[in-house]
């Protein structure tokens, strides 16, 4: 039986790819898909809010999480990392240290800030230490094509800020002719104009400018101007 998106809560935003909003902090879990692989962006705020990440992400692929990616060391987004055992720990690097050294800081500020102090205990006392640093840019290769840039592009709201970036082109069947798509969306464009709201076969609703950079994107990608 094929779980959606939908029944379990969880927003779709490409192929593949889909967020859900927490409790409490109204923190964003991502998850992205690959062929064999599934990537968890941020864990939660507690063990048991990891937990229940995990099994609905494992729902939603079929397979275990194989890859999770903290965004940045607060305690709602990390606290519930231990839930993923066995799954590639990324986070900008930095973040280990205070992952590692400050953890009796994260507790007292998860206990400030209202979650309860066994759970704050629980979540510290397992909290991981990510082994593979991000500098700069690193991707992930998921299978099948698709592929996660992750992203050090603090520091900003902490000092170690984490972005995931999930490239992807429009959908095409084997009838598609990509060396005139560019023309296509040129000529849409000088229809529509700046101002025009363009509503695809497929997917939201988007402006002139995200038209544009598809179109750019696509132009690079098969060589045409």
């Amino acid at each position: 039986m094929t779980v959606t998106w939908e029944e379990l809560g969880w927003e779709r935003v490409a192929e593949g790819v889909g967020r859900c909003r927490l409790p409490g902090w109204d923190c964003t879990a991502g998850l992205v898909l690959g062929a064999g692989t599934a990537l968890m962006v941020d864990a939660g705020s507690s063990l048991a809010e990891g937990a229940r990440l995990r099994t609905e992400a494992q729902a939603l692929a079929g397979r275990r999480v194989t890859h999770l990616a903290l965004t940045h060391p607060h305690f709602d987004h990390v606290f519930g990392a231990a839930a993923f055992a066995g799954a590639a720990l990324y986070a900008v690097a930095g973040a280990e240290a205070v992952l590692a050294h400050g953890r009796e800081e994260l507790r007292l500020d998860a206990i400030r800030n209202g979650l309860p102090a066994p759970e704050a205990e629980e979540a510290t006392d397992t909290l991981p230490c990510p082994r593979h640093p991000v500098s700069g840019e690193r991707t992930l290769d998921l299978g099948d094509g698709r592929r996660a840039l992750l992203a050090d592009v603090g520091p900003g709201h902490t000092p170690h800020d984490l972005a995931v970036i999930v490239p992807g082109d429009p959908q095409a069947g084997p009838d598609a002719v990509p060396s005139r798509w560019p023309a296509a969306l040129d000529r849409l464009l000088a229809l529509g104009g700046d101002r025009a709201r363009y509503v695809p076969g497929h997917g939201a609703v988007v402006d002139a400018a995200f038209v544009r950079a598809q179109r750019d994107t696509l132009a690079a990608r098969f060589g045409v101007s």
